[in-house]
């Protein structure tokens, strides 16, 4: 079998998974959070280290985009003033990266864009850091279950493809 079929069998079948975690269960998983890190985990290269990569640079940008929100809503303010808070959180979150854990920015960027979009979204108070918590919290725990759920994938996709060219070995 080659690599993309057993990919897409690995994939589809965690999918399925994934989604009845998210959605069958009452964790309060996000499904598409848990996509999110998936990608990302790809993104990075796969592989164990990506796993850290991910979670780690995940967490440094729902991080950043916690305190931005929170600033937004303390100093409240025009869209210059939040593009402006916006604009400086980025600075920070990218030149966190002269540290070489937090140097993945991409997964840093999923990790602030996913934080701020479901805060916005789903309505937290973004002006109490303890609401804010909890759903930066979830965001995060679903993105790091996501980088799971690409470890998982990538070696049910390496079995699949070993157990092909082993039947085919036999065969020949």
């Amino acid at each position: 079998m080659n690599l993309i079929t057993a990919l897409a069998i690995s994939i589809g079948t965690l999918a399925a998974v994934a989604t009845y975690l998210c959605l069958g269960t009452s964790a309060g998983l996000q499904v598409w959070a848990l996509f999110v890190g998936w990608g990302a985990f790809y993104h990075t290269g796969g592989g164990a280290a990506s796993i850290g990569k991910c979670a780690i640079n995940h967490a440094w940008g729902a991080i950043v985009a916690t305190l931005a929100l929170f600033v937004v809503a303390t100093v409240g303010g025009s869209v210059a003033v939040t593009s402006i808070i916006v604009g400086v959180s980025v600075v920070a979150l990218v030149l966190g990266a002269h540290i070489p854990a937090l140097a993945t920015i991409p997964a840093a960027v999923y990790g602030y864009a996913s934080t701020a979009a479901f805060a916005l979204l789903s309505g937290v108070t973004i002006g109490d850091l303890g609401a804010s918590a909890g759903a930066t919290a979830m965001v995060l725990v679903s993105m790091v279950i996501g980088n799971l759920f690409g470890f998982a994938s990538e070696k049910g996709a390496g079995l699949l493809v070993g157990k092909s060219d082993t039947a085919e070995a036999e065969t020949a």
